[in-house]
């Protein structure tokens, strides 16, 4: 029995879905002059959730083989999987356990550092929701083991836990108001919305994933006020469009802050104190007007649509590889995990306005052309190596064509 929290058929199967409704609230936000999308910062935010999926194909961390040992020697078997009350009772537990993982991930530091990549994304929308971090296996599974102890069965943890997920896809957009009396039972947009602001006001509330009762009942509720817009974002921004980056800043200014500060007690201190919490010694001033500011460095037009093309030819092998997982051998998906990481991070690179990324991005498909047909690490009968191999000759020829444009207008301005 293999008992992962995000590990659902369900998912598997809403996971296309999601793309098709971003798409659907892009044009929708168009229609109705209310746009609510960035191209650097949705791309950003589709290549960090496509990357978190890859530990959990890979089966990453203790938490499966935690729970199935628990599940087999220390159940104590108050549930049972007929019953429909179990159902009922596992789906509860599952959110109260969601909103308590998700407070401590918002106040003790070392957690914040895994979950902060769900929150640096400046804009909100769709894709806001598959901003998700690839670290959150270290421990998120620690929140959940009571569930195993009481004797939720592996199969209804998983239903449950999937249903849960895929509820909180909906929440993440600005086009739903106030929805009545449901504003009060369940996590809405609206106060969703809330939970993602960094304005002193809202900071800090509306935790729960499906029910917002929870917050209501131990105190971290806060409802939107008229006169204050949210502001979307954390307290230090990220500045950047590179996933790798997204999940490991905080962790590097946890380092950072940890040997520079002279006191010994606060080298600890860091790692598991507020998130908001840095020692004397490392705090930085911050313009105030930076607070409203939002990273979006201009770009041309070829890099634009050079880095729409890649998100494209990304997401669809991506489905491809994680729908069908079973056709993929292990060695497989960590390369394909592999070239989806250096890709991404390459392209984030170029939405910078660096166009020295070109070069590296044409020097990695060259590269990986040359191994995959001469060393033949992936199975190139099935669809997803056969895309991966288009993706990658099409960016040798675009970039060719745009670096020769490149130099034939710097040789005609040479000439004149």
């Amino acid at each position: 029995m293999e008992v992962l929290t995000d590990k659902s058929i369900i998912i598997t199967l809403a996971v296309p879905a999601f793309f098709v409704l971003i798409f659907i609230e892009y044009f929708y936000g168009l229609f109705v002059g209310k746009n609510t999308y960035r191209l650097n910062d949705t791309l950003t935010s589709i290549s960090l959730g496509m990357i978190s999926r890859f530990p959990v194909m890979l089966n990453f961390g203790v938490q499966s083989a935690i729970f199935i040992y628990i599940s087999k020697y220390l159940n104590l078997g108050l549930l049972s999987v007929k019953n429909p009350f179990t159902w009922i009772v596992a789906f509860l537990l599952y959110d109260l356990s969601y909103y308590w993982m998700h407070r401590m991930h918002h106040e003790i530091k070392i957690l914040w550092a895994t979950h902060s990549v769900h929150h640096h994304g400046e804009d909100f929308n769709l894709a806001t929701a598959l901003r998700q971090t690839s670290t959150g296996w270290l421990w998120k599974w620690i929140f959940y083991t009571p569930m195993m102890l009481i004797g939720v069965p592996g199969e209804v943890f998983v239903t449950v836990a999937g249903i849960n997920l895929v509820y909180q896809f909906w929440v993440h957009t600005e086009h739903i108001g106030h929805l009545g009396f449901l504003e009060k039972i369940f996590i809405t947009p609206m106060n969703h919305r809330i939970h993602h602001a960094k304005n002193k006001e809202y900071i800090d509330a509306n935790y729960g994933g499906v029910f917002v009762i929870w917050d209501r009942m131990f105190g971290t509720y806060t409802p939107q006020r008229e006169d204050l817009k949210p502001v979307y974002g954390t307290a230090t921004p990220l500045n950047s469009w590179n996933p790798i980056w997204a999940n490991f800043q905080v962790f590097s200014i946890m380092l950072k802050d940890t040997i520079r500060t002279k006191s010994l007690k606060d080298k600890f201190k860091v790692w598991f104190s507020e998130t908001y919490w840095r020692p004397a010694d490392c705090v930085e001033e911050k313009d105030p007007k930076d607070f409203y500011k939002k990273f979006n460095p201009r770009i041309s037009a070829d890099i634009k649509l050079f880095s729409i093309t890649q998100i494209l030819f990304t997401t669809t092998v991506f489905n491809l590889v994680f729908l069908n997982a079973q056709l993929h051998s292990y060695y497989e998906i960590i390369l394909f995990g592999i070239s989806l990481i250096a890709l991404a991070s390459l392209t984030g690179f170029l939405m910078h306005g660096k166009r020295i990324a070109y070069q590296l991005i044409l020097m990695f498909s060259v590269i990986s052309l040359i191994a995959i047909y001469f060393y033949n690490p992936l199975n190139i009968s099935l669809i997803s190596t056969k895309l991966l191999l288009a993706q990658l000759s099409c960016n040798v020829l675009i970039i060719t064509g745009i670096l020769l444009s490149q130099s034939l207008s710097i040789f005609k301005v040479l000439k004149t």
